[in-house]
């Protein structure tokens, strides 16, 4: 016995500007859902990428400079202390 297609219910939706047509989705088979499941990540992503309020070049130059800043700081920081603990260690081990 053959079985009838089932019929697929269709729903309007109004708004102020237009109509959409609402179809419901059907089951995704199994050895598809990885990669439905990679999709919607990608789609998600982009999504929160569109959101990001991102810097103008000055806020840009200015961050990066920063950042230089801080590490050269930190740099020397370090060579000092190294300096320092071998002086240090010399005296002790003399």
């Amino acid at each position: 016995m053959a079985t009838a297609p089932k019929k697929t219910v269709v729903t309007k939706i109004v708004t102020k500007k237009k109509t959409k047509l609402v179809v419901p989705k059907r089951p995704t088979p199994k050895f598809l859902k990885p990669f439905v499941s990679l999709g919607e990540y990608f789609k998600g992503a982009w999504y929160e990428l569109r959101q990001v309020r991102w810097p103008n070049r000055k806020a840009t130059w200015s961050l990066t400079g920063a950042v230089l800043l801080f590490t050269g700081f930190f740099v020397g920081l370090i060579l000092l202390l190294d300096v320092l603990f071998k002086f240090i260690f010399e005296q002790i081990l003399k």
